[in-house]
């Protein structure tokens, strides 16, 4: 018998597995995989998700990777599913489990990186849910470089609690407010058991929603698709149409996701990210995701883009409302063209389907002036996040100031050596109001994994006492984080940045209206600490922590673990 041969010039990449003689072992493989000679002939399409039943923010994503299968097939090509793992950043938080969060997205990048182009596949379908995981799939989507889109698995809807609506943000803060006599065990486990009545990601804009706002401002992801919850039907005709948008791209050649993200296309994810309020997170993964295009994209270009653009949406943790509320409105299409409107957005970026992303936007609503406002009603005259500069943070420092009743705070320092040591303090109320909490050597390299500090955060606001001290860190922060909480500290304690050299008592001030971060300590003094620091003597680590501290470059960068963007196969290697 003749080996098969191509049959349709949608095939790519895996004419280096299914064509020829010597692919004979190959095609006895996917045979036995249920390929018969029409399937060798297609494209193959991997569709790949972080499916879990570790966390409710991926249990409704199989359903739709297997929607996604439907779209892949009538576009002509054949669907290959596989998973990989997640980390539920709800069940790791405050403890060392926590350490393994940010590793994960590098991990979750590395494998579908390996699985796709270990199998050549054509193209990729990528569902994901919990925080890590979207910019994680996104990540691996530019790295590859081909045919692909990513589709959020969606947010839960609210859940309610003592004749109040309730989400988990809800049940985090009242752990601080049981420690303070204000509320009773009893309500806390009311509030507990529900919160969180159905599968998917947190409701706010915390960082699962606002990385999948991302999404669709970079053009890897569907308009319109990422503030629907996880439980509507109509997302698995999202998944279906996802599939099939997948197989018009391998049989037009693009537009690829390096057509897609570009500077301006950068920015404008930014600007989606301040006009909401959304995560702090996101300016540490849109980094990332431009270090896999070959694009230098770093912490103070995000900034410039956050001192631009003004805060127009009323989301939660700042705000009132949510993902839902914001999806029935006219969701992330609705801000896109708020901004673009207003002059804040780039329209000549290109949609998943290779739409100018100017004119794809005339079919959504405008502003309905209450959950996003027109940009002549602001909320805020800049974003949601703001980057702070001093001789605290050479290197930059994140603060949401989406919902903070004041921008200015100067305290004395009280210095803590670890997340364990200032949660210690909270929980036994041994701090005072006035002051500055600092918490070092949680940054990427010295954590190692740069923790979140959501349980510190939401236990202090839970005390009433969220804006009465302040939180320094060069951790990161929880996109559920509210308060006057400022995170990413960089250069971090690890490399010798000025965070190592704090003392107890020392004064520091903080204005946000200015973007001022600056310890009131003489620069000789400075010098003279500097001169008899050493680093803190970390423990042997061992595994995926040993090798990520090793790797792991700055948080200005995206805390990324290579040295950016290439073509595969790789320069030498025989080309299909």
């Amino acid at each position: 018998m003749t080996p098969p041969q191509r049959a349709s010039l949608h095939k790519h990449r895996s004419s280096a597995v299914t064509d020829g003689i010597a692919r004979a072992p190959h095609r006895a493989f996917l045979r036995a995989t249920g390929f018969d000679d029409a399937a060798l002939g297609k494209s193959i399409v991997g569709i790949v998700s972080t499916q879990g039943e570790n966390t409710p923010c991926s249990m409704a994503l199989a359903p739709q990777a297997d929607r996604a299968r439907l779209g892949v097939a009538a576009g002509g090509g054949v669907p290959v599913t596989f998973t990989t793992i997640s980390v539920s950043d709800g069940t790791s938080m405050n403890h060392s489990g926590m350490r393994m969060s940010l590793v994960s997205r590098e991990v979750i990048a590395d494998s579908v990186e390996v699985a796709v182009r270990g199998h050549a596949y054509d193209g990729l379908v990528a569902f994901a849910g919990c925080d890590k995981t979207l910019p994680a799939m996104m990540m691996a989507i530019v790295r590859l470089n081909v045919p692909a889109a990513f589709v959020y698995g969606g947010a839960t809807l609210p859940g309610h609690a003592l004749g109040a609506p309730a989400t988990i943000l809800t049940a985090i803060e009242a752990v601080g407010a049981v420690q303070t006599g204000a509320m009773s065990p009893a309500q806390l486990q009311a509030i507990e058991r529900t919160c969180t009545p159905t599968a998917g990601s947190c409701p706010g804009q915390f960082t699962a929603n606002t990385m999948a706002m991302v999404g669709e401002a970079l053009g890897l992801s569907p308009l319109g698709s990422s503030m629907m919850p996880a439980v509507y039907s109509e997302r698995l005709a999202i998944a279906q149409r996802a599939g099939e948008t997948v197989m018009r791209t391998i049989a037009q050649g693009g537009p690829l996701p390096r057509e897609l993200v570009t500077r301006k296309s950068l920015e404008n994810a930014c600007a989606a990210v301040a006009a909401t309020g959304g995560s702090t997170n996101a300016a540490l993964h849109i980094p990332a995701i431009a270090h896999e295009a070959g694009i230098d994209f770093t912490l103070d270009d995000v900034a410039t883009v956050f001192e631009r653009t003004p805060l127009i949406a009323d989301l939660q943790p700042g705000g009132r409302y949510l993902a839902r509320d914001l999806h029935e409105a006219g969701g992330t299409p609705m801000v896109l063209k708020t901004l673009l409107q207003s002059g804040h957005l780039h329209g000549d970026v290109l949609t998943l389907d290779g739409t100018p992303l100017a004119d794809a936007l005339q079919a959504w609503p405008d502003a309905d002036g209450t959950i996003v406002r027109a940009v002549g009603q602001v909320i805020h005259a800049t974003g949601g996040v703001t980057v702070l500069r001093g001789n605290l943070c050479p290197d930059g420092a994140l603060l949401k100031v989406a919902g903070l009743r004041s921008l200015q705070f100067t305290g004395p320092a009280r210095v803590f050596e670890s997340e364990e040591d200032c949660m210690r303090a909270v929980g036994e109320r041994s701090y005072q109001a006035g002051e500055v909490l600092v918490i070092r050597n949680e940054g990427p390299k010295g954590g190692p994994g740069m923790r979140e500090m959501l349980s510190v955060t939401a236990a202090l606001y839970g005390q009433g006492m969220g804006e009465t001290v302040a939180l320094i860190t060069d951790g990161r922060f929880s996109g559920a984080t509210r308060g006057l909480c400022i995170g990413y500290v960089g250069p971090e304690a690890v490399l010798g940045g000025p965070i190592a050299l704090v003392q107890n008592g020392d004064v520091i001030r903080i204005d946000a209206a200015s973007g001022v971060l600056e310890l009131d300590v003489p620069a000789d003094e400075l010098a003279s600490r500097q001169a008899r620091w050493t680093p803190r003597v970390a423990n042997r680590l061992g595994g995926v922590l040993e090798k990520y501290a090793i790797v792991v470059r700055p948080a200005r960068q995206g805390a990324v673990t290579h040295s950016g963007a290439v073509d595969w196969p790789y320069e030498g290697e025989a080309r299909s």
